[in-house]
This record gives C-alpha cells, structure tokens and sequence, in this order.
C-alpha cells in the first residue's frame, strides 16, 4: 500500500504544511479506526488523510477522513489539499474531486497552473468576550475574539499588529483551556505590497498539534473576518509559522474558496 508525505500549500518542498495521504484504492470502507489512528500516529503530521473511491451514483467520488496522532478532526483543508494533489498527480481521478467527509462533500478543483481550489463552508462567527486568562495564555492581548463555530472548533484572536502574531510564544498547556481545538491569532498585514493582507498562526494542543504549519479551515474562519474588514472577497492570507505558507481565499457566501498548490516529498509503502 502506498503512502505519501505531501506539503501542502507551497510549490517547494520542506515548506508549507505536511500531510500524510493514504488512498485506498482497492477498498469500499475505511479499514478499522485503531489501525487509522496508529497510521496517522506513526505518520506523525499534523494531519494524515485516508480516502477511499465510492461507487458511481454515490454523492460523492472519495470518502476522506483527516486524523492528527491524537485524534480524528471534522474538516481539514491542507490534508484535503494533499489528497487532491496525488489524486490528479498519480491519475487515480481527473478533474474536479468530489469527497464526503464529516463536514458535508466538499470539492477540490485543479487549475491548469498545478494549483487546487477547495470549496469549503465559511465558518460562521460569533463575537464572544475574551476569556479570562486569555491574553496571559496567548502571550498578547485581544483586541477581537470570535467563536468560529463546530467545524473549526477554535477561537480566533485578532491582536495589534503583523509583529505581535510572529512573536507570539503561547503558554499551550494554558491556551488548551480556551476552546475545543485551539487559537487562531491574527493580524492585518503590515504592508500589502508583500503579497499578503493578513497574517495568522494557529496552536492546536487539544488535538496533540501545538503550532500547524498552514491551516486550511483556519482560513474558512479569516476570510470571513478579514473580507468584512477590508471590503473585498478575494484575499491572501500568510500563515506565518516556521514553515510558513500562503492561502488564496475567496469568501463566497456560505462557501469560502481556498487555494494553494502541493507538492509530493516522500512516497513508499506502508507494510503494517
């Protein structure tokens, strides 16, 4: 059985984010949710995706499942990225790729530029007051948090400035009080004529992910919130951990549009 170890939006490798990706070509179910997580656990990515093809007629052409090494997550979009990618890239499908997930089917397009477009569900966004122990935890004073709803599962914290989200060192054991998955932070972008209009970084202890390199469905919850903002649809968004990544966003309604690019780094077989 192969597998493969993805990065996810970028165009080189050692960038972005990493995802493991196992299709399971031959099969019509997901094999046993132990053997699942003990192969994402040993994966040891934020994110290890599972898909296998459905019977023509169905809703959908793959059923996808994302796990972590510590648990299974209702949406995640660099894993589905990846999956795309070895979809397109080995032949396993051609064009758009419908998948069923928890979270609804959700359709990766390819473009003739290499790059994938996820539709995903927008996130929706609830103002909540900042927790106490936030900012202690966080490591920065809030200036706007928002509930992103049962899909993300996180908050996310809009702080003062591009510097004070790089700087951000968080007390994780603390932060994992504050939501179900973890802290979105945010800041607009210091200078646009960079390529991006806001920055984000995203910690994730409740679901064994301190910092995630690049967050797909992070960004169902920033386009919102950011296009509101600035008045405009389309966006870039650059995730600013040490790997560092962009996002393309386009918020459409109750859909918001990711899309960024992959790029395969290891593939062998998985004998277990």
């Amino acid at each position: 059985m192969r597998i493969r170890i993805v990065d996810a939006f970028t165009d080189r490798p050692f960038s972005g984010n990493p995802a493991g990706v196992l299709l399971l070509t031959g099969a019509h179910s997901f094999p046993d949710d132990t053997w699942l997580q003990n192969v994402a656990l040993e994966v040891n990515h934020a994110e290890t995706a599972f898909a296998h093809p459905l019977p023509e007629g169905a809703e959908a052409d793959w059923a996808l499942r994302w796990f972590t090494p510590a648990t299974e997550v209702a949406l995640c979009g660099h894993a589905t990225l990846a999956t795309a990618h070895v979809l397109h890239a080995t032949g396993a499908h051609q064009g758009p790729v419908r998948f069923a997930t928890r979270s609804g089917v959700l359709v990766a397009t390819p473009a003739g530029d290499g790059s994938v477009t996820l539709d995903f569900p927008t996130a929706p966004l609830t103002r909540v007051d900042p927790p106490g122990g936030l900012a202690e935890a966080l490591g920065a004073e809030p200036l706007t948090v928002l509930d992103t709803g049962p899909n993300v599962g996180d908050l996310l914290v809009e702080v003062d400035g591009e510097k004070t989200v790089h700087g951000l060192a968080p007390d994780l054991k603390a932060l994992a009080a504050h939501s179900e998955r973890g802290v979105i932070a945010t800041a607009l972008a210091e200078d646009p004529a960079r390529g991006h209009d806001y920055v984000s970084r995203c910690f994730f202890p409740n679901v064994g992910i301190d910092e995630d390199p690049v967050t797909g469905s992070a960004h169902t919850a920033l386009a919102p919130f950011w296009s509101e903002r600035l008045g405009r649809a389309a966006l870039t968004g650059l995730q600013a951990s040490p790997r560092s990544g962009r996002v393309r966003t386009e918020l459409r309604g109750d859909r918001t549009l990711l899309t960024g690019r992959a790029v395969t780094v290891i593939e062998g077989d998985l004998l277990a």
